[in-house]
């Protein structure tokens, strides 16, 4: 017993031995397969398509030079009729467009080129031509006792035919991978079409706050509750409230439906995933509603979150039935509906949307249960104006003496982006004339470029029409003045701005204004009416540049008699020009009214009393005032800008004057 235990110990030790020596020997063949396929030897060895197709390329080049027919002097086709008519070629090939003559016939070459092993060949000098419609050439043949016989069309061989099949589909195939590989590498990979273009802004800061939002001071307290909701959620789960699932921001262009979103966002601080409407809509149909399926489950897995949905009305636009419909578009509003109308409210996902054509929304979206409030973001008022310019002028060096007061009078009825602007181009405007402030003359420039473009100092105008241009310009500024509740004239000018303006007269209300009555509207026919009158009152005639004035004069008394119901017939009624959703939407065109062919002809009628009455009023005023329009326009063409201080004191020292004489 123990010798065999002896005898098994020593066994075990040279069994050791032999791995130890087995494993250190670098020539086993398992070994050495490990260390090629090895991941430091793997790119070595790695297989690439090039490696294929220079291959088959090679096979082919080898294959055409093996399977190239024996060259012949080429010669023309009467040339090669001589050399049959001189017995010189004793056989011929006839070919499918190719004619061969050889000078041997076949037995003559069998006997010339026979071998030992028994091989033979069909080489032997010749001549080719091509084939000529020749009906004499086979008499010829016979003629001469010329060998003549046809061949068949000469056959590629099996790797050209294997090549002229599978060559191209290999380029396309390289094609589509090169195709592919660039969309995968920009993120837009085949498989990626389904996939939202969602991108989270800012995970849990968007870098806004509500004190960096003005001018919309009651949107931001309904939105407020949406911010409490975000950061205590519990408080309403416990008394068992329900947070809007979402909220439609509704708003012209420019008054900050995106900023106040971003704000909402950075002060809950929770992710904030913004896309456009039209970035779920493809040419593929299904991908918009793949790409809502998506977002919304990425908004689960980073809830508590905000998807905001810019320009909603590209996706949510009502359904039509019929023809004319987009199922694209109509499928991934479904989608949409479904999903707002599937998640829990609880979940802590909130959507706000935003929107300027609220009218064109499908009904079923802004049912409760979906968008279950309405937020208006209206363009600001004065107070808001001015709060908006001093956020935007924070990173703008402003002269201490700057009045934004003044500013945001001059500047009713512009939006946030609009103001935003303005201190932009006052800032660029203070640049260019080496200052190092923004002034309150780089303010009212921009202001003015705002209105009315860009100031074209260098256009040349003859004398005559600058002259006519003047008193057009102060004809309008004088009507202005002695119109009761006109906007105060706050400067007068003959330097050519924007596209068709060859001359102005800027009026900044003092106030907003959100009414306005019968008389005020004819108080504005009349001021837009003084530059013709003027004209006429000067010259005797008229020429073309009232066309806008009269244009604008035309129109206002159109709206007066059919939208605001101010006519003597018609005294508060309405005349729409177009039925439900085709004026909603503006697409009313000419001849589209829901009204007679008398009714009509009352209005051209009663828009040319009005405006013969207005006109006649306003001439006769500029005649009792002919003195001072004269003295007016002439200070103009001498200074080309004159402003509304200097303006006031022309007319008050031209009362004085008149009053002493």
């Amino acid at each position: 017993m123990p010798q065999d235990n002896n005898s098994r110990d020593s066994e075990q030790k040279i069994n050791s031995r032999d791995k130890k020596n087995d494993s250190g020997n670098n020539h086993e063949p398992g070994i050495h397969l490990n260390n090629i396929f090895s991941k430091e030897n793997r790119k070595k060895y790695h297989f690439s398509l090039w490696y294929f197709l220079i291959m088959l390329l090679i096979l082919f080049v080898i294959n055409n030079l093996l399977s190239q027919p024996p060259r012949h002097e080429q010669i023309e086709y009467n040339v090669f009729k001589e050399k049959i008519e001189s017995g010189e070629i004793r056989r011929v090939e006839i070919g499918e467009r190719e004619i061969t003559g050889y000078t041997m016939t076949r037995e003559q070459m069998l006997q010339e080129t026979e071998t030992g092993f028994g091989v033979q060949t069909t080489a032997a000098p010749g001549y080719t031509t091509y084939r000529v419609d020749d009906p004499s050439f086979i008499p010829l043949l016979d003629s001469k006792g010329v060998e003549y016989y046809a061949v068949p069309p000469r056959q590629p061989g099996l790797i050209a035919t294997l090549l002229s099949w599978f060559f191209p589909l290999i380029i396309l195939l390289v094609f589509w991978r090169f195709l592919f590989a660039r969309m995968n590498k920009s993120g837009q990979g085949v498989m990626a079409f389904g996939q939202n273009k969602a991108k989270i802004i800012a995970e849990g800061d968007t870098g806004v706050r509500f004190n960096d939002v003005a001018g919309v001071d009651e949107s931001k307290y309904e939105l407020e509750e949406v911010v409490d909701f975000l950061k205590r959620p519990e408080r309403y789960l416990e008394i068992g409230g329900k947070i809007p699932k979402g909220l439609l921001l509704v708003g012209p262009p420019g008054t900050g439906k995106t900023l106040l979103a971003r704000a909402v966002a950075g002060e809950a601080g929770v992710p904030f995933f913004r896309m456009s409407g039209a970035d779920f809509v493809e040419m593929f149909v299904g991908v918009g509603a793949a790409r809502v399926r998506d977002l919304f489950r990425q908004a689960r897995e980073k809830s508590p979150c905000i998807i905001f949905i810019d320009e909603m009305d590209a996706i949510g636009k009502t359904r039509q039935a019929g023809f004319g419909g987009n199922d694209e578009r109509e499928q991934t509003l479904n989608q949409l509906l479904v999903e707002m109308d599937g998640f829990d409210a609880r979940a802590g996902v909130i959507i706000i949307a935003a929107t300027n054509r609220p009218e064109i929304l499908d009904p079923a979206l802004l049912r409760p249960g979906r968008f279950d409030r309405q937020v208006l973001i209206p363009k600001p008022d004065l107070a808001g104006r001015e709060q908006i310019l001093k956020i935007h002028a924070k990173h703008v060096k402003i002269d201490p003496e700057v009045d934004f007061r003044k500013v945001a009078q001059a500047t009713a009825g512009l939006a946030g982006a609009d103001l935003a602007n303005i201190i932009n181009e006052a800032a660029l405007l203070a640049v260019r004339d080496n200052r190092k402030a923004v002034n309150q003359s780089d303010l009212s420039e921009a202001i003015e470029k705002t209105f009315a473009g860009l100031q074209r100092k260098n256009r040349v105008m003859n004398p005559m029409e600058r002259e006519k241009i003047a008193y057009h310009e102060t004809g309008h500024a004088l009507t202005a003045f002695f119109t009761e509740g006109a906007d105060p004239v706050t400067k007068i000018s003959i330097i050519p701005r924007g596209i068709g303006a060859l001359g102005y007269t800027l009026q900044l209300p003092t106030e907003d204004r959100f009414l306005m009555s019968e008389s005020e509207l004819l108080n504005l026919i009349d001021v837009l009416l003084g530059g013709r009158a003027a004209e006429e009152l000067t010259y005797n005639e008229i020429s073309t540049g009232a066309a806008n004035d009269i244009s604008r004069a035309s129109d206002l008394i159109r709206r007066m008699i059919t939208e605001f119901g101010m006519s003597k017939k018609y005294r508060n009624i309405s005349l729409p020009s177009g039925s439900g959703q085709e004026s909603m939407l503006g697409l009313a065109g000419k001849g589209m009214r829901e009204y007679s062919e008398a009714t009509q002809q009352y209005i051209d009628d009663e828009t040319a009393r009005i405006v013969n009455e207005r006109y006649s009023k306003v001439l006769e005023q500029l005649k009792e005032n002919q003195g001072l329009l004269n003295q007016i326009a002439r200070l103009l063409l001498d200074k080309e800008v004159v402003d509304g201080e200097e303006f006031s004191q022309l007319i008050a020292s031209h009362k004085k004057e008149t009053a002493e004489t």
